[in-house]
C-alpha cells in the first residue's frame, strides 16, 4: 500500500508543479499545513477520498486524474 501512496503523492506533486504552485502556497490554498502536504507528496500518509477531492478541486482537475495506475503485487 505504501507504493500506492507514493505514486499518488507523485501525481499530486506533478500536477501542483504544472500549475506553478509552491508546496507551501498549494497547502495554504487547500487549508493544510506545508509539512502535511510534504507527507502527502512523499507518500508517507494515506489521504481520505474527501482530501483527494479537495486537492483536485484546488488543482482544477478530475480527482481520477490524480490516481496512479493499478499496481500489481
Amino acid at each position: 500500500m505504501q507504493e500506492l501512496a507514493r505514486a499518488l503523492g507523485a501525481k499530486i506533486r506533478e500536477q501542483r508543479k504544472a500549475k506553478g504552485l509552491s508546496q507551501d502556497r498549494f497547502a495554504l490554498m487547500c487549508g493544510a499545513g506545508g509539512s502535511y502536504m510534504g507527507l502527502i507528496e512523499r507518500g508517507e500518509v494515506n489521504i481520505t477520498v474527501e482530501k483527494l477531492y479537495q486537492l483536485a478541486l484546488t488543482l482544477e482537475c478530475d480527482p481520477a486524474s490524480l490516481l496512479p495506475d493499478l499496481i500489481e503485487s
